[in-house]
């Protein structure tokens, strides 16, 4: 008969005891027994089945570094669903690791606050030559210089082969073991929180990768009542969904507590299915705010939303989920139909300045009016929140790699074009996200790369990924995901920093981030957008110490214009194109007074301060 145990007292997975021996602890109500295989003498330790379909093995005799299966009733033999590594890949065996014994030299780290923040997003695979956890490591000071407060790191849960943009992981307990493994990850934090900034690690709790994935031989982690884009859909709310949702909740606060992440980037929640009274999201967010309380430091979890949803940011006590934050794909796509006129696929939705003007003062530009592209209606009143609550850019890893060439916003629009891309978004309300290489114009391609074994599965990504851009009307060959060059043609070549014109937007990037923080722009206590032309708008902002506007020309062709709210004591701190910062122009100020007549040169901005004291070089 099975016997009773607390669970709640224990993680899943193979966890050191203090004193010295190792619990494991599997969820398997498919099978109703279950033992461990040791990898390396042959060994079999039968396990204890608990309630609730759990079996359980305490042993004394092991070491870090053991290499170990579970062996199921029907004989398979398997990898731990949890496991801590997965040093030969994603089919064989799982390394006991002791997460708990790395020497932190973080003990002073306190966190960081979400506003006030800018993240930089990095794949680990192609950000470095060597493509590893340590690789990134040397890269942090520069970062520092850059002015980013918080690295986002690309998903790093075991998956299939060497390359891989990381959404097809499949053991969500193991970083990468081409990455570094456990050990290098946790060297990397480390090394984050020694140069000041904040960590930040995307996790995929909407689905799991094909290849690999074993869940369903232990128990029913996933469902068929829904499905999503990627896959078989999570089961979070069907029969033994409470172990599924505690699966994935553990594993959030694993990453917390072992790795030390301040916030989590949760991908794709509209992939998470849960029609129960309490929303998984919102659960889990009662448990990080939990272990906020306990570790004495902020704890962030950033959605990715496809929905326009308000209950994301709502509080738990009004409906909502009460996350930190989502990303607003809404910015993303009003600023780049504006500079690249593309109206194709789901651009199709946007064009002109409005929907940027909506975007910039409420956070979305969707909220419940009818998309041309969905066909239906979309979105809903965001509520009143602050805006660093909502995440921005004007790229990152899907709205570059999912185009079929990859190309980045440099291989679109001119550099003056670059320019006010990063104006609109670094000088925005919200809270901006670099994608990295794009503050010095990078020119490779971020393209999507796999390193799959299965060659059914290979040609069947082939296939969708030729179909999937069908709806944009693209006529670029799609490059083979498999292919290594594909992935080589993605890595970065941080050379072309010392050359021009990427040189002059470094340093343009690392000037609109430090005005950023000089002016408040973050902390304002309101601001207000309006439509000053066919092509252009007028950003304000009343902070503590002064009024502050910023005026956008989206055109190929320069603009006068009359704009009254900048009559006064105004002073002109940054125009874009100016000859200073390579532009078209002269560099005298834009404006001419009393007239208020205001000259902008194609695709550029102008930064006013009302009684302002600094001038920017």
């Amino acid at each position: 008969m099975p016997r009773s145990a607390v669970l709640k007292s224990n993680r899943i997975g193979a966890n050191r005891l203090p004193d010295g021996s190792w619990q494991f602890l599997l969820w398997a109500p498919h099978s109703r027994s279950v033992s461990i295989m040791l990898v390396e003498n042959g060994r079999t330790i039968p396990m204890d089945p608990l309630q609730g379909g759990y079996h359980e093995a305490i042993v004394g005799d092991l070491s870090v570094g053991t290499r170990y299966f579970y062996r199921l009733e029907d004989g398979r033999e398997l990898p731990d669903p949890a496991s801590r590594f997965q040093p030969k890949g994603v089919h064989g065996p799982s390394q006991l690791v002791d997460t708990g014994a790395f020497r932190w030299t973080d003990h002073n780290w306190k966190g960081r606050k979400l506003e006030g923040s800018i993240l930089y997003e990095v794949h680990i695979g192609t950000y470095t030559r060597e493509g590893t956890f340590d690789g990134l490591i040397p890269q942090l000071a520069r970062l520092v210089e850059l002015g980013v407060t918080s690295i986002e790191i690309m998903p790093v849960a075991q998956f299939p082969g060497a390359r891989n943009w990381g959404y097809d992981g499949v053991y969500e307990y193991a970083p990468q073991n081409s990455y570094g493994g456990p050990e290098g990850l946790q060297r990397l934090v480390d090394a984050i929180h020694a140069h000041g900034l904040a960590a930040i690690l995307d996790v995929v709790y909407n689905h799991l990768g094909p290849e690999g994935n074993y869940l369903n031989a232990f128990a029913p982690y996933f469902t068929d009542r829904y499905r999503t884009p990627w896959g078989q859909a999570l089961n979070f709310d069907g029969p033994g969904s409470n172990d599924v949702r505690r699966f994935f909740r553990e594993n959030a606060l694993y990453w917390f507590q072992d790795y030390h992440f301040d916030a989590l980037r949760l991908d794709a929640v509209h992939g998470i299915f849960d029609f129960s009274a309490q929303h998984f999201l919102a659960e889990l967010k009662g448990a990080a705010d939990e272990l906020s309380q306990k570790l004495g430091r902020p704890l962030h979890l950033i959605a990715e939303s496809d929905l326009n949803d308000s209950r994301l940011l709502r509080d738990r006590a009004h409906g909502g989920y009460g996350l930190d934050a989502q990303w607003s794909d809404d910015f993303h796509h009003s600023v780049h139909t504006l500079l690249t006129n593309e109206r194709r696929g789901y651009y199709e939705d946007f064009g002109g300045i409005q929907p940027l003007v909506s975007t910039l003062q409420d956070g979305w530009h969707y909220r419940g009016q009818y998309s041309p592209h969905r066909q239906r209606s979309h979105g809903n009143q965001p509520p009143e929140i602050a805006p660093s609550r909502f995440v921005v850019y004007n790229q990152n890893h899907d709205q570059v790699g999912n185009r079929a060439a990859g190309d980045r916003l440099s291989s679109l629009v001119p550099f003056e074009a670059l320019k006010l891309a990063a104006g609109v978004t670094l000088l925005s309300p919200f809270t901006p996200l670099i994608f990295m290489g794009e503050e010095y114009g990078e020119t490779a391609p971020f393209q999507y790369f796999t390193s799959h074994g299965d060659p059914a599965l290979v040609e069947a990504v082939r296939r969708g990924r030729r179909e999937e851009f069908a709806a944009f009307g693209w006529q670029e060959a799609v490059p083979d995901p498999q292919d290594e060059q594909t992935f080589l043609g993605s890595h970065l070549d941080h050379s072309l920093e010392e050359q021009e014109p990427h040189k002059t937007l470094l340093r343009f990037y690392q000037t609109l981030i430090r005005l950023r923080g000089e002016l408040g722009v973050a902390s304002a206590s309101s601001h207000q957008v309006r439509e000053v032309g066919d092509c252009q708008a007028l950003l304000t902002y009343k902070t503590s110490a002064r009024d502050l506007a910023v005026v956008m020309n989206f055109a190929e062709f320069p603009v006068s214009l009359n704009v009254p709210e900048l009559d006064g004591n105004w002073a002109s701190l940054l125009y874009s194109a100016e000859g200073s910062w390579s532009g078209l122009g002269d560099d005298s100020a834009p404006m001419s007074l009393p007239q208020r007549e205001l000259r902008l040169g194609p695709y550029s901005f102008v930064v006013f301060a009302n009684r302002a004291s600094q001038e920017v070089q």
